[in-house]
């Protein structure tokens, strides 16, 4: 699979890490993404990255593209590689190549992060905090092993695991943590190459950009679902930031949905295993899995009278095919379009829909960006086009104040003249700013709902050496056509509607039915 640029948005259980916040996914010959509001996509040209044979220079990702997304939370506890049965670290030894793609990710980070200079001493310091949180999941702290080993011990580890000659002295401090690990009693399942993933992890966090970060390859491999538009899994949306995996909507016709699931059901237990304070997105992995496996989870439901309903239920997986988009041509004349996200066939669909529709010479047209958190960045520029007859979309500035200028497809668009709301929330993210940005600063039609989510920056996802899993590096921010940044801020709808929990309860809609209004009104 190709990466590529990803924008962020609501989690899919089953499931697609697509929450509220951010997508993940990436395979050999990456794109550029924009963050998913959770977890992002919008491809463009492959961007240069390094090519050397050393580690820190890594061929394996030729021709990497951008990912606008939002954040992805990487698991707490890296797991291990597939490929082989790594030792514990209980000899000051270190594995040939262990290291790898730990200096495969500080060459990336020198060479494309987007806050340049990266320095080395902060990158060090990161890495021996990653293996710190680790060991303090078993009540375990560095500062209060005693440190046995002598420095050309230290010094040692330091070449086993190749550290750049450059930077040898500057990493010694992570070598003589690692020498600590082999004083210690931990259970057999943590071994060298979690905390090698640790240390990544560490490191990449140290930077302080919340959209830079580690993707250990069980997350990996989800992401690139996100992005592919199918999984294997029971088929639903989910909140990852709730005090347990809650249920957003079920995909129609999804285990999920032939199970009985509904909005706000909890994810108690999995496989008679308590969920109470583990992360959603690794009790996510827990609920994928291969289609035609069965898997037992016991849910909490909110009851009328104030009580909970705990429930337990036996769901065979399938392969989900996630939805690009959900249409209508309503009663009163108007064309509804909701887009899901920004994946690979998006556009596609996106454009079948509105041959569809607008044979039918509808009135105005609603596009729904609600919950949208991103996807591929080319995406995002094609979809765009189908609304923006002509001009600059969005541009992407780099840390060196270059840029590039990404403009309206030639092609003709679609809707570039019919009457024209669009849907935005919190939940709108990155590659759904782009669209909705362009709208706005071109008048094209009136933004209507509440602040989207404020997502403008760019990543590239990089697939690392020994299946170690992926590398996401913020490489750049993106403006709006008039040169506006929305990081941190989002864009302000032209018309404020509130969406309450009463309203949702009441199943009704304030911000369609303003639409509505506006478009039958002109």
């Amino acid at each position: 699979m190709e990466q590529q640029k990803k924008l962020p948005i609501i989690v899919l259980i089953g499931i697609i890490l697509i929450s509220c916040i951010g997508i993940i996914g990436v395979g050999v010959g990456s794109y550029l993404i924009i963050d998913r509001y959770l977890p992002e996509v919008i491809a463009s040209e492959p961007a240069e990255l390094p090519q050397a044979d050393d580690p820190s220079n890594s061929d394996s990702n030729q021709g990497e593209d951008q990912v606008l997304e939002s954040p992805t939370e990487p698991a707490d506890t890296p797991t291990p590689s597939p490929t082989r049965t790594p030792s514990p670290p209980r000899s000051n030894k270190i594995s040939p190549d262990l290291f790898f793609p730990f200096w495969e990710t500080r060459g990336l980070l020198h060479d494309n992060f987007f806050n340049q200079p990266v320095d080395d001493a902060v990158l060090a310091a990161g890495a021996v905090e990653g293996i710190d949180y680790l060991l303090e999941a078993h009540e375990v702290a560095l500062a209060s092993v005693e440190l046995t080993a002598s420095p050309e011990e230290i010094a040692d580890l330091g070449r086993q695991a190749d550290t750049p000659e450059e930077v040898f002295d500057i990493y010694l401090p992570l070598w003589e943590a690692w020498s600590k690990l082999s004083a210690l009693e931990l259970p057999e399942e943590i071994n060298e190459v979690q905390f090698m993933r640790a240390a990544l992890q560490g490191m990449m966090l140290s930077l302080g950009d919340p959209y830079t970060g580690y993707l250990d390859p069980d997350i990996s491999r989800q992401w690139e679902a996100d992005l592919s538009g199918e999984y294997e899994g029971i088929g639903a949306w989910v909140d990852t930031d709730a005090d347990f995996l809650t249920i957003i909507s079920p995909i129609p016709g999804s285990p999920a949905e032939a199970a009985g699931l509904k909005a706000g059901d909890r994810v108690l237990m999995i496989n008679g295993e308590d969920m109470t304070g583990v992360d959603g997105s690794l009790v996510i992995l827990q609920v994928l899995g291969p289609a035609g496996s069965q898997v037992d989870i016991t849910f909490g439901r909110d009851k009328e009278d104030g009580t909970e309903e705990i429930f337990e239920v036996t769901i065979t997986r399938a392969r989900i095919v996630i939805p690009n988009v959900v249409y209508e041509m309503r009663e009163d004349g108007i064309a509804y379009l909701q887009l899901i996200g920004f994946s690979e066939t998006a556009h596609r669909d996106l454009a079948d829909a509105l041959e569809e529709m607008l044979a039918q010479e509808p009135v105005g047209l609603i596009l729904d960006l609600r919950g949208n958190g991103g996807g591929y960045l080319h995406t995002a520029v094609n979809i765009t086009s189908e609304f923006i007859e002509e001009g600059v979309i969005l541009y992407e500035e780099y840390g060196n104040e270059t840029r590039d200028i990404h403009e309206a497809r030639s092609t003709e668009g679609l809707a570039t003249e019919i009457p024209l709301i669009v849907l935005i929330n919190g939940g709108s993210a990155s590659a759904s700013e782009i669209l909705a940005g362009a709208v706005q600063d071109y008048e094209r039609g009136l933004l209507v709902g509440t602040t989207t989510y404020g997502k403008g920056s760019v990543q590239i996802p990089v697939t690392l050496s020994n299946d170690a899993g992926t590398a996401r590096i913020t490489i750049a921010r993106w403006l709006t056509p008039n040169e506006n940044h929305i990081q941190n801020i989002g864009l302000e709808p032209d018309v404020v509607v509130e969406y309450t929990e009463a309203h949702a309860l009441a199943d009704e809609d304030p911000q369609l039915d303003k639409a509505v209004e506006i478009l039958l009104g002109q």
